[in-house]
């Protein structure tokens, strides 16, 4: 399994950003799909957005367009830029990657959007 360090989470009010990160313990290379989900109270888990090793990226219906997934090879880490914050996107944010076919979760950082 690989390792997932989440960090920048926090209180934003609405139409703010926040920019969620997530440290790997392998190279970046090596996993074959990485991305993040979120779970609000009450609610399943859902996807965010992910990209796959070969080059592959989905976004959900309702991040499109505000939320952005990026990496940094050299620093094995994976971002999530959130622009245009709405109150339904508060939520428990988890990173996620699939490496030789585990699945591994981060620990889990909290966005709450709210004036």
């Amino acid at each position: 399994q690989v390792h997932l360090v989440e960090s920048g989470g926090g209180l934003v009010q609405p139409g703010g950003s926040l920019r969620l990160s997530c440290a790997a313990s392998t190279s970046l290379f090596s996993i074959d799909v990485m991305g993040w989900y979120r779970q609000a109270p009450g609610e399943q888990r859902e996807l965010v957005a992910q990209f796959q090793r070969w080059g592959s990226t989905q976004y959900a219906d309702s991040v499109k367009g505000r939320f952005i997934v990026s990496k940094d090879n050299a620093k094995n880490t994976v971002y999530l830029q959130m622009n245009s914050l709405k109150p339904e996107d508060t939520a428990v944010y988890y990173c996620n990657a699939v490496y030789y076919g585990q699945t591994s979760w981060g620990q889990g950082t909290q966005v709450t959007v709210s004036s």
